[in-house]
């Protein structure tokens, strides 16, 4: 069994205008790196200092600084980087404003945009890449207990966590805020919903 916590990027300059992002590649702001820094803090203050931590990520930068920031802040080693794990390709919805987005394509939750990778496919990638990341951890700390930390976008996230909660969370109107922590538990290739940290939108 292995216990990982999944944690969105921090803040980006498109985050805090509310555009869309997809695997467009944008950067931290400083509100971001600050986020990352309390993610660590957070982690840090929980997390039992002897148990083993590898850190994991997608490999787009603001993932993969947040993932830096904390793994600098549990004293672990850098982080390993997954394509799989990057955000859902938005298509030609990548950089438009929410509202826009509204009013071109409706709702967020079955809006139809031309070119956006399909939900289906977003999970199976998410799944593929994180059993990827777990054997890594596991071949790299194993046979001990250790704690994997996966930092990633909000699209994949909600679609792992839909996957571990058998579809019930996370509700229609509820985000993940930009640094927040999920915790779950793979065991055998399955996986279950420990806690997940959301908001009302």
């Amino acid at each position: 069994m292995t216990a990982l916590t999944l944690i969105r990027h921090g803040e980006t300059d498109w985050n805090r205008d509310r555009r869309i992002q997809g695997s467009t590649d944008i950067p931290l702001n400083d509100t971001g790196r600050e986020q990352a820094r309390e993610a660590g803090r957070l982690l840090r203050e929980r997390l039992d200092a002897a148990t083993p931590v590898t850190v994991a990520a997608s490999d787009l930068s603001r993932a993969r600084e947040t993932a830096e920031i904390i793994a600098a802040a549990l004293g672990a080693d850098a982080p390993r980087l997954y394509p799989g794990l990057r955000e859902r390709a938005y298509g030609e919805a990548e950089g438009v404003e929410a509202d826009e987005f509204f009013r071109r394509w409706g709702d967020w939750h079955s809006a139809d945009v031309p070119g956006a990778e399909p939900r289906p496919v977003l999970r199976e990638r998410a799944l593929g890449a994180l059993r990827q990341a777990v054997r890594d951890h596991r071949r790299a700390t194993g046979p001990g207990e250790a704690t994997l930390i996966v930092v990633a976008h909000g699209a994949l996230i909600r679609e792992l966590i839909g996957h571990a909660s058998g579809g019930e969370l996370p509700g229609v109107g509820v985000r993940l805020v930009n640094g927040s922590a999920h915790d779950l538990l793979f065991e055998r290739d399955r996986i279950r919903l420990v806690s997940s940290a959301v908001s009302v939108a």
